[in-house]
C-alpha cells in the first residue's frame, strides 16, 4: 500500500505528524499527495466502475465479470476481463445467480444409451459438427412448462426448440429436432449430444435421427451434468433472465416463447 494512502486510512487513530515521523516521510508530502490530481489510471478505473455498475444493474444483478466484460467491449471499452473482475471484487459486485444443477432427467428406462462421443469438446470450430440438447421446466400460472432446446456448439445458436405441458418425446425432443433440421440441415458426421433421458433414448426419437443415417448420437455419462454444460448454462440464463412476469394477466406460454426468442436472437 502507498505510504500516504496508509496515513490517510489511519488518520482517525494516529496523528498525521506522528505517522509521518515513524514512516520517514514529511507531513508536507502527505498534504501534497492529498490534493494532487488523480492519476490517469485512477480516473479510468473510476469511469469504468460506473460503466460496470450500469451493466450490472441492467442485468438485474445476474451478470458476472465475463458477461459484463463482453458488454463493455460492445460499448467500446478497451479493458481486460481480469481488470473488470478485480474492480468488481473490490467493490463487492457479484452475480446473484448461484450455480446449481437440477436433475430433471428420467434415465430409469430400458432403452439403450449411446456412448459419450462429444467427450467435452465444446468448441468444434465449424457449425453443424456438434449439437447439444436438453430439457428443463418453468413454473407458470398455467402449470409446468417444459422447454426443449438444441444448440449448435460452434456459434452457440439455439437452432431448435419446443414448449409443451407434457414430457412426451413427440412434444419435446422430436419437435425441437424437426425445427433444428429445418433451420440448419444436418450433415454427415454431425454429433447430436444429450443426456440419457427417455425423450432421447426412445425408439420414436431415434427413428427421427435415422432419417440422417450419418448423424451420430451421443449421450452424457450417467448423473454427469458437466458433459452437457453448454446446454445447462443456457437454461440457467433463461431461468434467471427470462422469467415470465407474475404481475400481468397474459398467456405465460406466449410470454416464455417471446423471451426465449429474444435470447436466441440477441444473446
Amino acid at each position: 500500500m502507498n505510504i500516504y494512502r496508509f496515513i490517510y486510512t489511519q488518520k482517525a487513530r494516529f496523528s498525521i505528524v506522528k505517522m509521518s515521523n515513524v514512516l520517514g516521510v514529511g507531513p508536507s508530502g502527505y498534504y501534497k499527495w492529498l490534493t494532487r490530481t488523480p492519476s490517469l489510471r485512477a480516473q479510468f478505473n473510476k469511469a469504468l466502475l460506473v460503466a460496470i455498475k450500469d451493466v450490472y444493474e441492467s442485468s438485474r444483478g445476474n451478470y458476472g465479470s465475463p458477461r459484463i466484460h463482453q458488454q463493455l467491449l460492445k460499448e467500446g471499452w478497451k479493458v481486460s476481463r481480469p481488470r473488470v473482475a478485480r474492480l468488481m471484487a473490490r467493490h463487492g459486485i457479484r452475480s446473484k445467480i448461484r450455480s446449481r444443477w437440477t436433475v430433471t432427467t428420467d434415465s430409469s428406462h430400458t432403452y439403450r444409451s449411446s456412448p459419450n462421443l462429444l467427450a467435452g469438446e465444446f468448441a468444434p470450430g465449424k457449425t453443424t459438427k456438434a449439437w447439444v440438447s436438453d430439457i428443463t421446466y418453468l413454473p407458470t400460472r398455467q402449470g409446468w412448462l417444459y422447454i426443449t432446446m438444441i444448440m449448435d456448439l460452434a456459434d452457440r445458436k439455439i437452432i431448435g426448440w419446443a414448449m409443451s405441458s407434457i414430457m412426451s418425446a413427440e412434444k419435446t425432443s422430436i419437435m425441437a429436432w424437426k425445427m433444428a433440421c429445418v433451420r440448419r440441415r444436418p450433415v454427415d458426421g454431425l454429433i447430436f449430444h444429450s443426456d440419457r433421458g427417455v425423450q432421447y433414448a426412445c425408439k420414436e426419437f431415434r427413428r427421427e435421427l435415422a432419417h440422417y443415417p450419418k448423424v451420430r448420437q451421443s449421450m452424457s455419462r450417467k448423473g454427469n451434468c458437466w458433459d452437457n454444460a453448454p446446454a445447462e448454462s443456457f437454461f440457467k440464463t433463461l431461468k434467471s433472465e427470462a422469467r415470465p412476469p407474475t404481475d400481468v394477466s397474459r398467456n405465460c406460454y406466449n410470454c416464455v416463447d417471446t423471451e426465449l426468442r429474444y435470447l436466441v436472437v440477441f444473446k
